[in-house]
């Protein structure tokens, strides 16, 4: 997790020809026959060791009487299944670099004790180990990303763990892994090198943590990287450019795959606010934060582009999301925090960023999936419900692996106090069925927009869409009113001679299907 300071928020847009027409905002394709691709990942979420995530969020235990698949809830794993969880980050966070992965291996019952010094100061019985995680992730069919422990482990700890997930047989930590009832190994592409190594991860300076990734980097596989590993180093907290500088500087490219970065949206860093009682000054203010997502990647791939020009290491936002205070009566320690409509604008204009820089965005994990932070999926003992947040991850997967449709537009402001913010956000795909898939957001508190799409060359004759929405940005769902915010049928449009007209709510998110 991390601190940051707010600044003056710079959105800037891909491929930025602008035009506005009688008070409309009009959106042109600049490039129908792109071939970049919006990678899956970019749609991934993050599980880590703190309050409620685990342990009463995903695992309750074999024994449980919440219906379970091996100790993981069975409605969590239909929720996640039904949300195409492209890839889930495991075990942290702060908590990766204190984790010893033998702890949670072998027969539950003899495993060790340990305390969880990062999150609430508790003590965790390691019942969810390497097994639980991989194996959930073959249910989910989602790849695994596993974040190793740099901050308190050794280079042997570390490839050990690579041959005790991924080596078939003949060595002794296959043999364990047999021992312990898997035969056949796991496929682990992704491997985080360490968490905020500017931080809990050990509070090194860039040039020291260069080094010590190109050690373990070094000694993850032979010189030819022919067991395929996904190396991700730790990256900038937010917009610390020199952290990305020195490792795009210090590090081979032969031994770097990815680099990540971490930014949370919230008021201020001090006071960030309640989750669900919070004032349009509130809202506004996370909402720079969120947006200033934008600015960032632009600023950390104009680094990346001078030492990497072929763009051969990909930037992953591997923690993202909104961060308020828990709820009353919670331990500070969870980050157990309720989910609003405040959250869906969050997630879908962060999401459409990211995927209007697919040519260098390649992954990002949504800070966390269950029970902290922005969380998809809330559950209290027996109870779960779906987020806003879910909603609009699940409108989104339209854009999973499909081609990115690069657009331009000049967005209409939305004003508070004398500032302004891009009101409109928007992203656009076409699927491999050559459907095309547009997601727009409009984050105004009060103002309905329209919106003009020009679509005369996508040849689309069939139009559909859903909408979120609600009445009030404080409005969520609970567990005594799961579906108090769902997506509904869009309707509020028109097409007319290749010309796409229609009306974005307030605070609303919509996708639209064209076929």
């Amino acid at each position: 997790m991390i601190k940051i300071v707010k600044k003056t928020v710079l959105i800037t847009f891909l491929c930025c020809a602008f035009f506005k027409v009688n008070g409309q905002t009009k959106v042109t394709f600049s490039n129908i026959n792109s071939d970049t691709k919006i990678s899956k990942h970019i749609y991934g979420h993050f599980a880590e060791h703190l309050g409620r995530c685990i342990y009463g969020g995903f695992y309750v235990g074999e024994d449980s009487n919440i219906p379970n698949t091996n100790g993981v809830r069975n409605d969590v794993i239909k929720a996640l299944k039904e949300l195409k969880v492209p890839n889930l980050r495991w075990p942290g966070g702060c908590f990766a670099d204190t984790y010893h992965w033998k702890d949670g291996v072998g027969p539950k019952d003899q495993r060790p004790s340990m305390v969880n010094k990062w999150w609430g100061d508790v003590v965790e019985d390691n019942s969810f180990g390497t097994h639980d995680f991989l194996n959930l992730c073959e249910v989910l069919e989602a790849e695994p990303y596993l974040a190793a422990n740099v901050g308190s482990s050794t280079v042997k700890e570390f490839t050990e763990y690579i041959q005790y997930v991924t080596r078939e047989n003949g060595v002794p930590m296959s043999d364990y892994r047999i021992e312990n009832g898997r035969k056949e190994p796991w496929k682990v592409k992704y491997w985080g090198v360490g968490n905020e190594m500017w931080g809990c991860g050990g509070n090194m300076t860039p040039e020291h943590y260069a080094n010590i990734y190109r050690q373990y980097a070094t000694f993850m596989t032979d010189w030819t990287n022919s067991d395929g590993f996904y190396r991700i180093a730790s990256g900038a907290n937010v917009a610390d450019y020199n952290w990305t500088e020195v490792l795009m500087r210090e590090i081979p490219k032969n031994l770097i795959e990815g680099v990540a970065l971490h930014s949370y949206s919230f008021v201020e860093w001090d006071k960030k606010g309640s989750a669900t009682d919070f004032d349009e000054a509130q809202y506004f203010s996370t909402m720079q934060t969120a947006l200033k997502m934008d600015e960032l990647i632009q600023k950390h791939t104009q680094i990346m582009d001078k030492y990497d020009p072929e763009k051969k290491v990909d930037l992953i936002v591997d923690e993202w999301g909104g961060w308020y205070q828990v709820e009353e009566g919670t331990n500070p320690g969870f980050l157990y925090q309720q989910n609003t409509m405040r959250d869906a604008m969050i997630a879908g204009t962060t999401l459409n960023i990211f995927n209007n820089w697919a040519k260098r965005v390649k992954m990002a994990n949504l800070a966390q999936t269950i029970n902290v932070l922005q969380a998809v999926i809330l559950t209290e003992d027996e109870k779960m419900l779906l987020t806003p947040t879910y909603h609009v991850m699940k409108m989104y997967n339209v854009h999973h692996d499909a081609t990115l449709l690069p657009i331009s537009f000049d967005a209409p402001n939305y004003e508070f106090n004398g500032e302004t913010l891009p009101a409109v956000s928007i992203s656009a795909s076409k699927d491999k069925n050559g459907a095309a898939h547009i997601s727009l957001v409009n984050i105004d508190s009060k103002k309905e927009n329209e919106v003009v799409i020009d679509v005369e060359g996508l040849k689309i004759k069939e139009i559909s869409g859903q909408i979120l929405k609600s009445n009030n940005l404080q409005d969520h769902n609970t567990f005594n009113n799961p579906n108090n915010i769902t997506p509904s049928k869009f309707k509020d449009f028109k097409l007319k001679k290749g010309q796409l007209t229609l009306t974005l709510p307030p605070f609303s998110v919509v996708v639209i299907e064209g076929k």
